[in-house]
């Protein structure tokens, strides 16, 4: 999670949503690490789980990531979520939930839907503080001191 932090970070610095993601086969070797680039590649598709999971998919040779891990600092949205159903990955670790957007068990419950083929493994909350904290320090600098950011 901790590379997916610094992923984060970067995109902060790059004036994106600080958004990491690390995407890790059963041995856990790093099969992608990204971030959120959907300004900067003028995409709205390029949040780092669909960036983290091209780049996996391109380095095994297979859309079906199947026994990988994916880390995220932000727990994923729906499109985020199809994918990840899509591409059949095992488990989706995150750091904050999202209330907003979010499609492992915040706003909607993806992974658990067993209309769905596949049903990953999530487990929210790793690096809680830290996560939260990145967002609320981006969202504030953005929109001052009276939003309301990711909680």
């Amino acid at each position: 999670m901790q590379l997916a932090l610094n992923e984060a970070q970067a995109a902060a610095d790059e004036g994106e949503v600080p958004v990491g993601a690390v995407m890790v086969d059963r041995g856990q070797r790093i099969l992608a690490a990204t971030r959120n680039r959907t300004i900067g590649l003028c995409d709205p598709s390029a949040h780092a789980e669909m960036l983290a999971i091209r780049q996996a998919a391109r380095a095994v040779g297979n859309y079906r990531l199947l026994s990988t891990t994916l880390y995220v600092t932000v727990e994923p949205c729906l499109m985020c979520m199809g994918a990840i159903i899509h591409a059949r990955v095992a488990r989706i670790v995150f750091g904050a939930p999202d209330p907003k957007w979010g499609a492992a068990g915040s706003l909607y419950d993806f992974a658990r839907d067993t209309r769905l083929n596949h049903q990953p493994v999530v487990l929210g909350g790793v690096c809680l503080d830290a996560c939260r904290t990145l967002m609320r320090h981006f969202f504030l600098a953005r929109r001052g001191a009276s939003s309301q950011p990711i909680t």
